[in-house]
């Protein structure tokens, strides 16, 4: 464990500004992706997919959910338009 320790230690020094800023831009949009895309397709719920999205990182299965359910969710929507149209029409 320690060794790991070290070897991130030595690897942070080593580094210098401009990777550091670089990469914590790509871990800030991977980490948010899921309301990025919820930003990108305009769904009505991207409020509670952000702020769902803070915990939810640290899990790879809800993190995965949100994805999910920022990109489906408009088809979700359209499928349940079209099963209750199925229900009330007879037949």
């Amino acid at each position: 464990m320690n060794e790991y320790i070290e070897q991130f230690t030595q690897i942070w020094n080593q580094s210098d500004a401009l990777s550091l800023i670089v990469f914590g831009g790509f871990f800030l949009m991977v980490y948010f992706l899921p309301t990025l895309l919820a930003v990108f397709f305009n769904r009505r719920h991207l409020v509670k997919i952000a702020v769902f999205n803070l915990p939810a990182g640290f899990s790879v299965i809800a993190w995965g959910a949100l994805i999910v359910w920022a990109v489906t969710g408009k088809a979700g929507d359209y499928i349940q338009q079209k099963l209750a149209k199925r229900a009330v029409q007879p037949g």
